[in-house]
């Protein structure tokens, strides 16, 4: 029963949230455009419920500009002056209320994270993947990219096991104040975080 009810709070949520904030989510992709080109989206395939692979939508922030051998240049030398105020606000992040519409995503949950780190994690880290992944979660309100991998994980856990309703609609408030405080938004010399290697590594 619970299920549901979150269910349906993600769907009237997001579906609020994405007719109220068209006029907004429509400036931010002329800007991208205007300032990146096309696409405006940031599509990458994460692992959702179960590890379950999706196509997660977010709002580009970066160029694709490459070195002289054809390869990405470092996070921070790509984010742009929009993308870094798109990340700030955590504005970048709206499109995945199409996500959460569709199924794939929860409002909050264990963040999505990269399809390569699913055999990096330990049997417990692993079970993040337990439920479904959110654009919000307790470890983004507990720290967020200020945080170790292995804090994040930990916290990521402890939703899994201790998840309520209530835990829901805490977070989500928790999520407004911090996206108005801005904090948490890089690791200590990042762009937004290193790769995750492994555990101890």
């Amino acid at each position: 029963m619970n299920y549901w009810i979150k269910r349906g709070i993600d769907i009237a949520i997001s579906l609020i949230l994405l007719i109220l904030l068209l006029p907004l989510l429509l400036i931010i992709a002329l800007l991208v455009c205007l300032t990146m080109g096309s696409p405006v989206f940031f599509r990458q395939i994460r692992p959702g419920l179960h590890g379950k692979p999706f196509v997660m939508l977010k709002f580009r922030t970066m160029t694709n500009a490459r070195d002289k051998k054809g390869v990405l240049l470092p996070d921070e030398e790509r984010i742009t002056l929009l993308g870094r105020f798109l990340r700030s606000t955590s504005l970048d992040e709206l499109p995945e209320l199409l996500n959460v519409l569709h199924g794939e995503m929860s409002l909050v949950g264990p963040r999505p994270l990269l399809m390569e780190y699913l055999d990096r994690y330990t049997p417990e880290q692993a079970r993040r993947h337990e439920v479904k992944p959110g654009i919000t979660g307790w470890a983004q309100v507990n720290g967020r990219n200020a945080l170790t991998w292995e804090e994040k994980f930990k916290l990521d856990v402890w939703y899994v096991d201790n998840w309520s309703l209530f835990l829901d609609l805490k977070i989500l408030w928790l999520t407004l104040v911090k996206v108005i405080k801005r904090e948490g938004i890089s690791a200590e010399g990042h762009a937004t975080m290193p790769e995750f290697r492994g555990a101890g590594r």
